[in-house]
C-alpha cells in the first residue's frame, strides 16, 4: 500500500472514493490529478512514480479553504 497526498480546492470528494489519477511530467518530477480535475498531488520524484492508475480517498482534512487528502493506491 502506499498513500500520497493531494491537495483539493472544490469540496468533491469523500472518504471511501475512489479516483482515478492522471500522470503529468516536469522536468525533474511528476505531479498526478485525481480525475475529473478534483485534487493535485505534491510533486513526486522521477525514481518514486506512481504505477497505479486508480486510488481510494482514505483521509480528508481541512486546511483554510481547502483540503487535504491521503489517496491509498495498491502498491
Amino acid at each position: 500500500m502506499r498513500t500520497e497526498k493531494f491537495t483539493m480546492e472544490r469540496d468533491v470528494l469523500e472518504i471511501g472514493d475512489v479516483v482515478e489519477i492522471t500522470e503529468g511530467r516536469l522536468p525533474r518530477s511528476y505531479y498526478y490529478t485525481a480525475e475529473p480535475a478534483a485534487a493535485m498531488s505534491e510533486n513526486v520524484a522521477l525514481n518514486n512514480r506512481i504505477i497505479s492508475k486508480t486510488g481510494t480517498v482514505t483521509a480528508k482534512v481541512p486546511e483554510g479553504s481547502s483540503y487535504i487528502l491521503d489517496i491509498t493506491f495498491d502498491e
